[in-house]
């Protein structure tokens, strides 16, 4: 099999079905990080621009895909038998149940039943013992966020992958308007102001830009907002926004952990 997703890659890997080639492979240790991908696994290019050179080469009886690239699809088609899975679409709901359902879609599909029910109970109790952690502690609001540079960041809401974590796990996102169907929003700096809740916090996920931080803690903007005070603001380590079940699982175990041990 080969895909053309990382969500979809990593829900692979979790019913014991690597996949023999996946789009940009180099950038899975950035943004995805775990699980970790077998060794074998071979880049088949970008995924807009599939090497249909290697993918031949691949001879893979199954590819995987999201209705995000379906321009590929009469291409791909003429190499192999498709599979197309929606998670991120305009009718697809909250991500998290969009993502567990295309989870037992793929694995219907792949006849792993038995080792998708696994998983996702797996989760579910691992979601569960994320948010006993985190009941009986005082938490503020979150603020979820990547910054693109130091005046603009995307922001996390619902009805995103981190938005949905963030609710099964029991805490409040501090940014209450919806977004679209990717579950974020791109803002000014400046629009954070918009958060009056002085006690919020702020997560933000890496890779930073190396300048961000330094023109942020320079800026007369940033230090009026409340997320500029000591322990308003804290880095995380990457989690793929656009994922399935193992990223919202990674975001939920880096997020309990982070508060945990600064409540």
């Amino acid at each position: 099999m080969v895909s053309l997703d990382y969500g979809i890659a990593s829900t692979l890997l979790s019913l014991g079905l690597p996949p023999v080639g996946l789009s940009d492979l180099a950038d899975w240790s950035r943004w995805v990080v775990e699980p970790v991908l077998p060794k074998s696994v071979v880049d088949i290019g970008n995924s807009f621009e599939v090497n249909f050179e290697i993918l031949l080469q691949l001879k893979p009886d199954i590819i995987l895909t999201t209705p995000f690239l379906d321009e590929l699809l009469p291409k791909l088609q003429s190499v192999a038998r498709v599979i197309r899975l929606e998670v991120f679409s305009p009718d697809a709901g909250p991500v998290l149940p969009a993502a567990i359902a295309a989870t037992r879609q793929l694995a219907s599909e792949l006849g792993r039943e038995r080792e998708a029910e696994a998983f996702l109970e797996r989760a579910d109790a691992f979601f569960e013992q994320c948010r006993a952690r985190l009941a009986d502690k005082k938490l503020p609001s979150i603020g979820l966020v990547n910054f693109m540079d130091a005046r603009h960041a995307r922001i996390y809401s619902n009805p995103g992958l981190f938005h949905s974590a963030l609710e099964r796990i029991g805490l409040r996102n501090v940014w209450t308007e919806n977004s679209d169907y990717w579950g974020f929003d791109t803002i000014g700096i400046e629009e954070l102001s918009r958060v009056t809740d002085p006690d919020a916090r702020l997560i933000a996920f890496d890779p930073i830009p190396a300048d961000v931080l330094p023109k942020l803690s320079a800026s007369p903007l940033w230090n009026r907002l409340p997320f500029s005070r000591p322990g308003h603001l804290s880095v995380l380590p990457p989690v793929l926004m656009f994922g399935m079940v193992n990223e919202a699982v990674r975001f939920a175990s880096l997020l309990t952990d982070h508060l945990e041990k600064d409540a």
